[in-house]
């Protein structure tokens, strides 16, 4: 091995089922088996870099990670801040729900409000190194917004596709980074099939499919965040929403590296999948003791999971399988009920996704299969205000009343509510 690639942490990339290796480039899918392509590292390598002195002493975002994420030490990094989310501690809703130790990653706070700035930072930085200029995507929403507002920080044009019945506040959120933006009637799966095709004839970096590999790599982030913040441990147990499955996956190689690494004891959390009932192809093969996961017609309201073909699903079973996880399934009153709770609790409004992580744990304490006594972490992974329309509804109106305090109190002593009968007395 030569001095140069001693020094690389990056291997290249290698077929996930027949372990046929392939240089660094835009490619995802095995020529020859046509298994998903992943990220392969030199671990003696990222040894002689990482430790938990240098980490801390990183920048205050995802990127003190680097060490571990798919870069090169000269990259131009596309970075807008992502990362370092908070880790909040749960007292009512941990009481709530009848848990000891429950944690809520709050990646609402990101700049474009959800985890997704995580693996597109990843993936834009990696197209810039390929010398890409038009960066895209297939999104249900959250993605659209994340991938518009890092092409124009890369300073590259942005091509996003979408679902055509899209929530507005995602929309918006996409537009307002002016990129060419291009609305699709179909559900996510024939969005994503439109776009594979195109990405086969257009010389655009499509991050989540040529540029897969990389991009999903970054959501190792959120392990590695938690485990920091936890004081260099691992919870004992997870629970993640899920889509296509490459979150899921990249959480439990995150954990598996710092235990490789040894920047961890060895023991590894328990891994949950939390899925929207209208949409749960993973919770259902599950259910129903096998790795087959048969597609779906998606049918809910947390369109930001509405994957019915799962790329990574046959992966998160058996994750589920190795770190004695489960998965649970959420219908849309259950969704709603979660959101509610999570921001009458804690003061976190999430977004569908959340209502589901939410709903889900609640389902998997009351089965038995997290613990009480275990520390567990829910990932809340994107803003409420991108969702409004899902418990618009669901809120009590505003008490109208004139400018005095005649009439103020006047509408005071009609409310239900303890506080009033408080005050008057």
């Amino acid at each position: 091995m030569t001095k140069l690639a001693a020094k690389n942490h990056i291997v290249g990339l290698k077929c996930k089922e027949c372990a046929r290796r392939y240089p660094e480039t835009a490619l995802h899918v095995c020529e020859f088996c046509f298994g998903p392509l992943e990220v392969e590292y030199d671990y003696e390598v990222i040894c002689q870099r990482a430790s938990r002195k240098a980490i801390e002493a990183g920048p205050r975002s995802m990127w003190r990670y680097k060490d571990f994420l798919p870069v090169q030490p000269d990259d131009q990094l596309v970075d807008i801040g992502a990362g370092l989310t908070p880790l909040v501690r749960s007292k009512n809703l941990a009481e709530a729900l009848g848990l000891d130790q429950l944690y809520l990653k709050n990646d609402c706070v990101n700049p474009t409000y959800s985890f997704k700035d995580r693996p597109v930072s990843v993936a834009a930085t990696k197209a810039l190194e390929f010398g890409f200029e038009i960066l895209s995507c297939a999104s249900t929403g959250n993605l659209a917004g994340a991938v518009a507002a890092h092409a124009a920080r890369a300073g590259v044009r942005s091509f996003i596709f979408v679902p055509s019945n899209l929530e507005a506040g995602k929309i918006l959120g996409a537009a307002i980074y002016d990129p060419v933006l291009v609305a699709v009637d179909g559900n996510y799966d024939q969005v994503n099939r439109l776009c594979s095709e195109i990405a086969d004839r257009y010389h655009w970096a499509f991050v989540n499919i040529n540029m897969r590999p990389y991009y999903a790599e970054g959501s190792k982030t959120l392990a590695f965040e938690v485990a920091e913040q936890l004081g260099w441990r691992a919870p004992d147990h997870v629970v993640v929403p899920v889509a296509s499955g490459s979150m899921f996956t990249k959480i439990w190689k995150g954990f598996q590296e710092l235990a490789k690494t040894e920047l961890l004891p060895e023991r590894l959390p328990r891994m949950s999948v939390a899925q929207a009932l209208g949409c749960s192809p993973i919770a259902t093969a599950y259910f129903n003791g096998t790795f087959n996961v048969k597609p779906v017609i998606p049918d809910t309201i947390a369109k930001s999971l509405a994957i019915g073909n799962p790329a990574d699903g046959y992966y998160d079973l058996k994750i589920i399988e190795e770190s004695g996880g489960a998965a649970e399934t959420a219908t849309d009153e259950e969704i709603v009920d979660g959101i509610k709770l999570l921001a009458q609790t804690e003061g976190i409004f999430a977004e569908t996704a959340g209502g589901v992580t939410i709903a889900c744990l609640k389902k998997l304490i009351a089965s038995g299969k997290v613990r009480r006594d275990e520390l567990v972490v829910a990932y809340i992974t994107g803003n409420g205000l991108k969702t409004q329309e899902a418990v618009a509804d669901q809120v009590a109106p505003a008490i109208q009343v004139g400018p005095t305090l005649t009439s103020f109190e006047e509408a005071f002593c009609k409310l239900d509510h303890p506080a009033n009968v408080a005050a008057v007395a």
